[in-house]
This record gives C-alpha cells, structure tokens and sequence, in this order.
C-alpha cells in the first residue's frame, strides 16, 4: 500500500506482511512494484544499517550535485521518528517538513527522492534502521542543516537533556545558510 506525502514524489510504503504460527513474512522492496506505485526510476547500489539508542538524533543530512540520492528507509527493530525537508528550489513544498514514526511494529517504509535534507531520532534503545540509496556516497558532495534550526522548528519527540548528536551533526549549518 502506498500513503502520498505532502511532498512530490515522497511516500510511506507499507509492504505486505505476513504473519502466523510459523513466524512472520514481510516484501521488503519490489522494484517493479515500487515503480508501477510511485513512478520512482532509481536503481538502489547501496545499503546502509545503523543501531541507535534512545536520544540519538541522525541529520539533517543530504549529498549534493551529481552524488544526490534518493533513499527507501526502513525499522527492522525499535522506533524512530524520521523527518524530511524538501530543499528542491522550484518545488512548491521548499522549506517544508515533514515527519512520520517507522518502527517494527507499523512496518512503514518511506521512499525519500533526491533533493530532501533527511534525518531522524530514536524513540527506543537498540534500534535498527536500513536504508537503500540511488547513488554511492561522496564525502566532499556531503552537507546538512543543524536539527535543531529555528526556522524549520522540527519537533523530534525527544526532550532537550535526552538528544545525543554526533560531533559532525553539532556543527551543521542553520537552513538560511543552506545553499543546495
């Protein structure tokens, strides 16, 4: 089943499962599928797992120019709140953010398209989170905006004494001195 953002192009999937007393069944991704759903074209060449604590806040992050990716993003264990903010400078969404809980419980997945700053928070220790992208990772195509910025004012659904950030995540940069 395919829910539509308020974003062009971006989605929650949420995939068949099946369930009984052997255990469980879930179609994680379907290419020809995902593209009959959504329209999405990307071939995905990476895939990416972290394991989180409670209070980790991951992002906003994107990369840039010819290394952009679009990203499937999914919960094996645990719960996060993942956010997106579209920064396509023509879309009639720039600026805007969206946010939606994936956990291992609701099995939602979201397809995040190429020119969206992405990140998200954990709601639980021990959480898993896959992420397939269209394109391989460049280090020098890599940039982000700070979390906690003022003008998106995301509510990440941790209390302030609680957030764990990277070094790197600290000293991102505020979204007016964004430049995609």
């Amino acid at each position: 089943m395919i829910i539509e953002t308020p974003f062009k192009d971006c989605f929650i999937i949420k995939p068949a499962f099946f369930e009984d007393e052997r255990g469980s069944f879930l179609l994680e991704y379907n290419k020809n599928q995902l593209k009959q759903l959504t329209g999405f074209e990307g071939e995905f060449v990476m895939g990416n797992q972290s394991i989180s604590k409670y209070g980790v806040i991951r992002g906003l992050h994107l990369q840039k120019g010819q290394f952009a990716q679009a990203k499937l993003v999914r919960v094996i264990q645990g719960k996060i709140l993942d956010v997106v903010v579209d920064v396509r400078i023509n879309s009639k969404t720039f600026g805007k953010v969206f946010s939606t809980e994936l956990s291992k419980e609701n099995q939602k997945q979201i397809l995040i398209p190429r020119g969206f700053l992405h990140g998200f928070s954990v709601l639980e220790n021990d959480t898993i989170v896959t992420y397939r992208c269209d394109n391989y990772y460049n280090p020098l195509s890599e940039d982000g905006v700070i979390y906690n910025d003022k003008k998106l004012n995301i509510d990440w659904k941790i209390p302030k004494d609680k957030i764990i950030l990277s070094k790197k995540d600290m000293q991102l940069k505020e979204f007016h001195k964004f430049i995609i």
